[in-house]
């Protein structure tokens, strides 16, 4: 086993996490275990076979291939331009690294912009040619119509993470990358969108800069529905960062929920086992960071 770090660190020092040899493959019976039993769920974003492969020997659960590669990857303004034949290669790559480390990690595959929105049928060929492309699960922005096209991928066998709060597909009428949820009224809204995603068979569901407060609420509220955090607090039932993010990699101004793993550890994977620890011991994010 790989030696604890001990380094000084806000997070601080704690046993390494155990190898991917020595737990069990992850699956969705798995990933709801771990949700009834109040285990934090870790999840990062990869988009190569190296890092997911890095990122599964940490211990980090699910690895997701996210569309967020428009903008850390290729150098786009959003994630608008994304298209599902590249989010089609990114998650074969990612497949392979995971399949050739013999690794055990849950791979979800983002629905890029424009690839579900048609119809219920667009979104399911869609899922399918990310299924095909090795991913266990497919995730959707949005909330309200989305509900039918959820319960109509679920009632054919892909399991669905839904995505509500920031949506960055939708940033433009959003206004920017703003907080959602703050007012009643949008916070009303945003529980039953919450509820319905629940009830059309969403096995998880990202909250992404939603109030601490309203996504503590959510969770214990969706018992069938484990929730992931992303500036949403450390109320939720796991959390998730994009990659670069937290190896202190962002072209950008760092948003202020992150934090850079990496400035305390000497290797990617060190920085990994970091996060996975800090999430596991409810120690990340710091909520005073981000009451909003």
């Amino acid at each position: 086993m790989t030696p604890a770090t001990t380094a000084a660190s806000p997070y601080g020092t704690l046993p390494a996490v155990p190898p991917p040899a020595s737990r069990k493959p992850i699956s969705l019976p798995r990933l709801r275990e771990m949700h009834a039993q109040g285990e934090k769920i870790t999840m990062l974003t990869a988009y190569d076979a190296t890092f997911a492969a890095v990122a599964d020997s940490a211990g980090v659960e699910s690895i997701l291939v996210g569309d967020s590669l428009g903008m850390v990857c290729q150098g786009m303004p959003s994630t608008v331009g994304v298209t599902l034949e590249t989010m089609r290669h990114y998650t074969e790559s990612v497949a392979r690294g995971l399949h050739r480390a013999q690794a055990t990690a849950w791979l979800i595959s983002d629905l890029p912009f424009g690839s579900y929105h048609e119809s219920k049928e667009q979104a399911l060929r869609s899922a399918a040619v990310l299924m095909q492309a090795g991913a266990h699960m497919v995730k959707l922005e949005g909330g309200g119509w989305t509900a039918d096209t959820v319960h109509f991928l679920v009632e054919r066998g892909i399991p669905v993470c839904a995505h509500l709060g920031l949506t960055p597909q939708t940033v433009h009428s959003l206004g920017g990358y703003r907080v959602q949820g703050k007012s009643e009224e949008a916070a009303t809204t945003l529980k039953a969108h919450a509820h319905a995603l629940q009830d059309a068979g969403a096995a998880m569901m990202v909250l992404e800069m939603v109030p601490a407060a309203l996504s503590a609420t959510l969770t214990k509220e969706l018992t069938h529905c484990a929730t992931i955090g992303i500036g949403a607090g450390v109320g939720t039932a796991g959390q998730v960062l994009v990659l670069h993010d937290m190896l202190g990699m962002n072209l950008g101004k760092m948003a202020k929920f992150v934090h850079n793993f990496m400035s305390e550890e000497n290797s990617v994977r060190g920085a990994m086992q970091a996060y996975v620890r800090a999430v596991k011991e409810g120690r990340f994010p710091v909520d005073a960071l981000h009451a909003w």
